[in-house]
């Protein structure tokens, strides 16, 4: 096996449908892209265990007078990157699906708008100077992935007697390995069976294993994303990302 790098998901998607690369490691928006782009014939063949069932939140503080998501009417939202599935797209289509339309509704404030682009929410820095903004007053609410609000509010970065939820989104998956379907299944199982083999209780495969921030590989699934199918639908994401 060898191993290529790119800058961003988009250029790893190109590689992908063009038989440049065999398996990628897609975000979640990479992966639904993949699958718009093929017409459906990729492959998700792995995951990590951290990567099932994550959410987004809407943050407020603790004090703040808004009471339920449709409190949110004439009021700002702060969010990560343009690409961002969890902080942008689910929590839009979340307020779209509650009557709250952007712009017309509420005002969005989103950060690190070029920076980071491609990324598709990778780019973490967004989720946290969107949460600072809710802090400074420059919005009333902001959007999170989970897994951000865990590891911030574990490490001292946030305090989280400062804020509570407004709200919490559906449950959606997280990153996948994906390939195309012409990919060979016997090489597939071969490539399966080395990372199924990987154990968090050997010593030789720890450090990588806690770098990805997993315990366990699992078998892909795919029916954990239609929360972002939708939210792709309906914000337009694939019609020149006129979001």
């Amino acid at each position: 096996m060898d191993v290529l790098y790119y800058t961003n998901y988009d250029m790893q998607v190109d590689a992908l449908l063009k038989g440049h690369i065999d398996i990628a490691l897609h975000s979640p928006i990479a992966w639904v892209d993949t699958q718009h782009r093929s017409g459906g014939t990729c492959r998700a063949i792995a995951m990590r265990d951290s990567d099932l069932d994550r959410v987004a939140y809407i943050i407020v503080k603790k004090t703040s007078s808004l009471k339920r998501v449709e409190d949110m009417r004439d009021k700002t939202l702060a969010v990560d990157v343009l690409d961002s599935h969890q902080a942008r797209l689910i929590s839009l289509a979340f307020l779209k699906d509650r009557g709250l339309e952007r712009d017309k509704d509420f005002t969005v404030k989103r950060f690190n708008p070029t920076v980071g682009n491609g990324k598709n929410g990778d780019f973490i820095s967004g989720d946290m100077n969107a949460l600072k903004a809710v802090q400074r007053g420059q919005a009333d609410a902001s959007a999170m992935l989970d897994l951000n609000w865990d590891t911030w509010t574990k490490n001292g970065a946030i305090n989280p007697s400062d804020y509570r939820f407004l709200a919490t989104s559906e449950k959606s998956d997280h990153c996948v390995f994906a390939l195309r379907q012409d990919f060979p299944r016997d090489v597939e199982q071969k490539w399966l069976k080395a990372l199924f083999s990987m154990s968090y209780y050997n010593p030789k495969h720890r450090e990588m294993i806690k770098l990805e921030g997993l315990t366990k590989w699992l078998p892909g699934r795919t029916s954990s994303f239609e929360p972002l199918v939708d939210a792709a639908k309906k914000l337009g994401y694939f019609e020149g990302h006129k979001i």
